[in-house]
């Protein structure tokens, strides 16, 4: 399978309030849907069963929530403000709304970071300019959140590629997002509670990857 060996580096602006942090990776081939009945089914189910399970008060002490939270406090951001992706969608299943339906391979991501409590980028590794660097995000750089416009990245670990930011735990960005035409997928699976569960995230993404995108 041909890929484009897209390298990562973490900064020193990161290791230094999180030097457990770990991360996976998958980059594979891919082809996305609009829609997957039997992948909504199990995300039904999930949510069921996790609303059944949770009080809201308990969504972020899960181990992999607390820890990305705990690295937002230390670069100085709020994270009841701007939550981890993670512990949005799980906040979501306990006020009884229904979770957002966007495609095949973003609705997998969402159901991998809702039952691990990692906050997954999601990107098109076409799009991707230059191999990536996780640093901290800088006052007045330019974000544009996917569906939620300009996004003030000040404080937030981000991804940047040769261009710029293209994810935070927060939001990805829209110049590298997800779309129905995405051959090549980059996801990446960001430990900030260490490498603990991290086998079992990219167990279950590559066992739905293979069931509804390869």
């Amino acid at each position: 399978m041909q890929t484009k060996n897209i390298q990562i580096t973490i900064g020193e602006d990161i290791l230094s309030v999180c030097p457990e942090f770990r991360f996976a990776t998958i980059e594979c081939e891919v082809k996305n849907t609009l829609h997957n009945d039997a992948l909504w089914q199990e995300i039904g189910d999930f949510s069921n069963n996790f609303r059944a399970n949770f009080k809201m008060e308990e969504i972020n002490k899960r181990p992999a929530i607390s820890a990305t939270r705990q690295v937002y406090k230390k670069l100085g951001k709020d994270p009841n403000r701007y939550r981890p992706s993670a512990e949005a969608l799980c906040r979501r299943i306990v006020k009884g709304l229904d979770l957002y339906q966007i495609d095949t391979l973003v609705d997998i991501i969402n159901l991998v970071s809702m039952k691990t409590g990692f906050s997954i980028g999601g990107f098109d590794a076409d799009k991707i300019q230059g191999n990536l660097v996780l640093g901290v995000g800088r006052a007045d750089e330019s974000f544009e959140a996917i569906g939620r416009g300009i996004l003030n990245i000040e404080g937030l670990p981000v991804y940047r590629d040769d261009i710029g930011g293209i994810g935070t735990p927060t939001s990805d960005e829209e110049r590298t997002k997800i779309t129905a035409e995405t051959s090549r997928l980059l996801m990446i699976i960001n430990g900030y509670s260490g490498e603990k569960g991290l086998q079992e995230a990219v167990d279950l993404s590559w066992g739905l990857l293979r069931k509804y995108a390869i």
